[in-house]
């Protein structure tokens, strides 16, 4: 395979394990950016079905929510622990708090998510485009129909923070695609 004699008249070669494939080593990692998908109807899709975009924003929802809620109820916890209790007492405090604060949080955000993929997905069929106005008004529906129980007024702020936070969103994944190399 690989001849090496040192001090002699002889030329040396160096191993190559890739020679009999024919392969450029140095394009040999060079991995493409793009996806590559099996079937080029995979590659027409613009977008998520709404089954994806369903499935997609309420596991989110609920994950980041029962992060978020967890996080908080174990501060809570922490904070509500009292001078006589034992480390097991404290424990389970701590423990009952982060989980019953990250189920209600990862529940409500998680519905928050479902009913946004539902909305972002059923404007973009009757638009039939899929733009960021879809997102933004998904958004605004979103905030209005959470809220919407709790009376008119509820509902247009909400309405009106949940569009804010969608365009935020979307400016946000804008930025990223332009600015960040990936």
């Amino acid at each position: 395979m690989a001849d090496s004699t040192k001090g002699s008249d002889q030329k040396t070669r160096v191993y190559h394990p890739y020679q009999d494939l024919n392969v450029p080593i140095q394009k040999l990692y060079e991995l493409p950016t793009t996806p590559e998908l099996l079937f080029a109807e995979e590659a027409a899709k613009r977008h998520r079905s709404w089954g994806e975009n369903l499935q997609y924003y309420a596991g989110c929802g609920y994950l980041s929510g029962a992060i978020l809620g967890g996080a908080k109820g174990t501060v809570e916890g922490v904070k509500a622990a009292e001078a006589g209790d034992s480390l097991k007492l404290r424990i389970n405090r701590v423990l009952n708090s982060g989980g019953q604060t990250g189920r209600r949080f990862g529940n409500s955000m998680g519905v928050l998510g479902l009913i946004y993929a539902g909305l972002e997905s059923g404007i973009t069929h009757w638009r039939g485009t899929d733009d960021l106005l879809n997102s933004v008004v998904a958004g605004l529906g979103t905030g209005a129909l959470y809220r919407a129980a709790a009376g008119p007024r509820s509902a247009a702020i909400a309405g009106a923070i949940g569009g804010i936070t969608a365009a935020a969103a979307v400016a946000g994944k804008q930025a990223l695609k332009r600015y960040v190399p990936i």
